[in-house]
């Protein structure tokens, strides 16, 4: 039963170690290879995901 436990809490430091691992090709943005940004309407400041003029906006509305 001891083996056990201790073998469960020696995986979770090792999981947890990996976890605050930073390695340096997983970037936050930028070139790195990190998610885009979302685009934004500069009129309302909406999030536009699909691209083309806004639905929300009086401009994009037709």
């Amino acid at each position: 039963m001891v083996k056990i436990v201790t073998l469960f809490l020696i995986g979770m430091v090792v999981l947890a170690l990996f976890g605050r691992l930073r390695l340096p090709r997983i970037g936050r943005g930028g070139r790195t290879g990190g998610l885009p940004k979302p685009r934004l309407c500069p009129e309302c400041g909406r999030y536009n995901l699909k691209g083309g003029p806004c639905r929300h906006c009086s401009e994009g509305q037709s």
